[in-house]
Parts: C-alpha cells; sequence; structure tokens
C-alpha cells in the first residue's frame, strides 16, 4: 500500500526555511564567542572547582576568537544557588557553570522542591576532571586509620564531627557511604567550599573532612590535618596513604567537574562550545597542572559521554541519598 502526502504551498515555505535555517545555525555557533563567556562556579573561591575553571579560563581566549572565560562564584545550598541561576539562563553560550554532583545530578533528590530536574536542566558540555579526594583529619585526632575511626564512631555514636562543601557535595556523600557501610553516625557539618571545610578540620571544628585533595594539600603539608585515607587508588603525592576501600571493600569516591550549560542549547551550539573546550583540555601545561596542583586528571571527550556520566553518578549516588534521608532544608 502507498501512503501519499500532500504539500502545501505553506509547509513547502517552512520546509525551505529549515532547510536555509541549518547552515545559519552552523555559521552562528562557528562566530562563537564573540564576546565575554561566563563560566558560573558553585563554591566560593579557592576550592577544587574554582581553580579548576580558573585554570580553564586562563587559555580559554587562544580557541575562543581571543574572547575571556569570565568567572563567577555563586555559592550556596550545595552549588544549588548555582544552579537555579544557570538553569533559568539563555542557551546562547554565554552563561556556563562548572558542574558538580549536587547542583548537576542530586539536587532534585536532595530537594524536591528545586526548581529544576538536574537530568533535564542543562545541556551537558564536557567533562572537564576527576581529582583525587582524601580523608583528612585534625592532628588532634588520636585513630591513625579509617579502621580505628569506625571503631570509635561505632563506641560513640554521634560523638564526632565531619565538615563537607555543602550538603550533596561528594565531600559530604562519600562521608554519607561510610557511615552507611559501616553503621555508624557522625555529625555532619556543611560549609560552603572545600577550602572551608578543610579549615573546620584545621580549627578543630570538625575532626574530619573528605575534601578533594587539592583542596587539602597545602594544609596536609604543613601539618594542620593529617591524611587518613584516599577515596580512590593510592597517588605517589601522598605515599604511604592507603585506599579507603581497605577498611570498607568496595568504597570509591572521587571529585569531579564538567561543564554544563542552560537547557535546550542547539545542538550545533553545544557541539562547538565542546570542542573549544576540549581544545582547552589538550594543552599540556593545563593537563600538567592538574595533575601536579589539583592531583588529578583532565578528562575531556564528547557531550554524550559527559551526559552517560551523569546519569551513572545519579543512580550511585541516589542511593546513599535516599538510604540516609539525606536532604536540603
Amino acid at each position: 500500500m502507498t501512503t501519499t502526502f500532500s504539500l502545501t504551498r505553506r509547509s513547502l515555505g517552512g520546509l525551505a526555511a529549515g532547510l536555509l535555517a541549518t547552515p545559519a545555525l552552523a555559521s552562528g555557533a562557528a562566530a562563537w564567542p564573540d564576546r565575554p563567556v561566563r563560566m558560573i562556579v558553585p563554591f566560593g573561591a579557592g576550592g577544587a572547582v574554582d581553580t579548576l575553571a580558573r585554570l580553564f579560563s586562563q587559555r580559554f581566549s587562544e580557541f575562543a576568537n581571543g574572547q575571556t572565560l569570565v568567572v563567577e562564584n555563586r555559592s550556596g545550598a550545595g552549588g544549588m544557588v548555582a544552579g537555579t541561576y544557570t538553569n533559568t539562563q539563555p542557551a546562547d553560550g554565554y552563561t556556563l557553570m562548572m558542574a558538580d554532583v549536587g547542583a548537576n545530578v542530586v539536587g532534585k533528590e536532595l530537594n524536591p522542591k528545586l526548581p529544576y530536574d538536574p537530568m533535564t536542566g542543562f545541556t551537558p558540555i564536557m567533562q572537564g576532571a576527576i581529582l583525587h579526594a582524601v580523608l583528612v583529619a585534625n592532628p588532634s585526632v588520636k585513630e591513625k586509620t579509617l579502621a580505628e575511626i569506625i571503631e570509635a564512631a561505632r563506641a560513640k555514636p554521634g560523638g564526632l564531627i565531619y565538615s563537607s562543601a555543602g550538603v550533596g557535595n561528594i565531600s559530604h556523600l562519600a562521608m554519607a557511604l561510610i557511615e552507611q557501610r559501616t553503621k555508624i553516625s557522625m555529625i555532619h557539618v556543611p560549609y560552603r567550599s572545600g577550602s572551608e571545610s578543610v579549615t573546620a578540620a584545621v580549627r578543630g571544628d570538625s575532626h574530619f573532612t573528605f575534601p578533594s585533595l587539592s583542596s587539602a594539600m597545602a594544609m596536609i603539608k604543613g601539618g594542620q590535618v593529617r591524611p587518613v585515607a584516599m577515596g580512590g587508588d593510592t597517588t605517589s603525592l601522598l605515599p604511604g596513604v592507603p585506599p579507603a576501600r581497605e577498611a570498607i571493600p568496595g568504597f570509591e569516591a572521587a571529585v569531579w567537574y564538567g561543564v554544563v550549560a542552560p537547557p535546550g542549547m542547539d545542538p550545533v551550539l553545544a557541539d562547538r562550545i565542546n570542542a573549544v573546550f576540549n581544545q582547552v583540555a589538550a594543552v599540556p601545561q593545563i593537563r600538567k597542572a592538574v595533575e601536579e596542583t589539583q592531583a588529578g586528571r583532565v578528562v575531556g571527550g564528547t557531550r554524550a559521554e559527559f551526559g552517560d556520566f551523569l546519569r551513572r553518578e545519579h543512580d550511585r549516588w541516589s542511593q546513599v541519598i535516599r538510604a540516609g534521608g539525606i536532604s536540603v532544608e
């Protein structure tokens, strides 16, 4: 059976307009950017994500028609202040965001009233970097290993305090995972950035924190906090510090950041932005700086790969949030 469709003059005109618009969109994307681009950072200055954003901004103009990448810190609510703001901006390529797990993956799990859904509220652009996470303790803590800390927490439920970079941040979720896997209970005190959470441990306001290694390295070198365990693999930057999975089999936690745009961005423009950031990420000095100053590695890759990664992270950490009854009030 053959089905015949008739085309009216109006429909033919619409088809022609669509075909003509395609090269126009491509041409507009190729011209991006023609003015400075804002990069919204969901935490305060000095933390790992802020450092990474500013590192990328140093070489951005070389691949972006000479335009600058302006870093703008909008901290609060575990990154969701920045997420809410970015979600409402035009998808024109001039407002981007450094993504992290709280604002861009599990925000709706943490706060059902959040005005956007992280899984649909952004256009994934590129995964930026994966950084080592490390559990550190105030030097006054007498327990030296993670196993000893777990036993101390069992003996005195609620007697130990840990700080984090915010509710739903990896520094929070990693500690919540430890609590759930070992059936212990500690007190959580959230701060506004990784550097602030480390400072809390230095002052003795908390006993522990689980930040990125880059946020804690200066304090570790200065003896102001003591490294206890790595979230993932060991690193030559902290010889002798064991992985947490030695005490908790299967444990894995890493800090990651990426680039996202507001929702509804034209795919041609999104691909152009992805290409620019991949060029920045490929600069040897950038990769070396991430390795040496942030104890991590640059990832890069396609938009689809980053989108798939975000969905896997959502499935993984949502279980921890639900099991722990974690929420943002």
